[in-house]
């Protein structure tokens, strides 16, 4: 599978940092993708997951989500983290404004601008240069609708192009950027820029609201350090 961007979808990405990809995936890459993720339940703070090997094909640049990074980043892509969410009526919470800051590599090695080192789910996350967020992009996979009510994704649109934003200039950010609410149907895409400043709420529609997120890179990393990848 290949998906080549319109010069108005290229532009979007570029203007405002994220784009909608309706019926990324068809009921059989559905039904494939759910048996997949068997096994491996969300947490209230999303369950990292590495070593899925049923994931690869769908993360592959001929995969149907790859093949989405893959038309931005070129074919160098490849996913380099994945994380699985749910919110449902007993586990249902609020994710404030914020740039994603961290990456997953394989071993801590220190290299000048990379840190602070963190570990978490048991994997090896440092925060990098900005950028190196700046040449990623990140991929949400709907696997429940997603109206208003059901926490969609909140964008700042344009947010991606100002750098790393202070917690302090937060609000202020979003502000002047405005709010876009990324609704979406069963085997929606939505590609956004990694560092976009972005949030949710909590669902008022109490049900699941399932989403595989996977960050795509197509650098190498410098001073021995390795993506962990998926």
């Amino acid at each position: 599978m290949t998906v080549a961007l319109s010069p108005q979808q290229a532009s979007l990405v570029a203007e405002t940092g994220a784009l909608h990809i309706a019926a990324a995936l068809d009921a059989s890459a559905l039904r494939a993708l759910f048996e997949a993720l068997s096994g491996h339940a969300p947490e209230q703070a999303g369950s990292r997951l590495h070593g899925v090997a049923a994931l690869r094909p769908f993360l592959a640049n001929a995969g149907p989500v790859g093949a989405a990074a893959a038309a931005v980043l070129g074919d160098a892509t490849r996913p380099v983290r994945a994380v699985y969410f749910d919110k449902t009526a007993a586990s249902n919470w609020a994710v404030p404004w914020h740039q994603d800051r961290t990456i997953v590599v394989r071993e801590r090695i220190d290299v000048t601008g990379f840190g602070p080192w963190t570990i978490k789910g048991g994997l090896q996350h440092v925060a990098p240069p900005y950028e190196v967020l700046a040449r990623m992009v990140t991929l949400r996979v709907r696997l429940d609708v997603v109206p208003d009510g059901n926490a969609p994704l909140l964008i700042a649109p344009g947010s991606h192009r100002l750098g790393r934003i202070s917690e302090g200039d937060v609000a202020a950010t979003v502000a002047r950027c405005g709010t876009a609410t990324c609704c979406a149907d069963v085997g929606d895409i939505w590609l956004y820029a990694t560092p976009i400043l972005h949030a949710s709420e909590p669902s008022t529609q109490p049900g699941h609201r399932r989403v595989l997120q996977i960050d795509f890179a197509a650098d190498e990393l410098p001073g021995g350090l390795e993506w962990l990848g998926v």
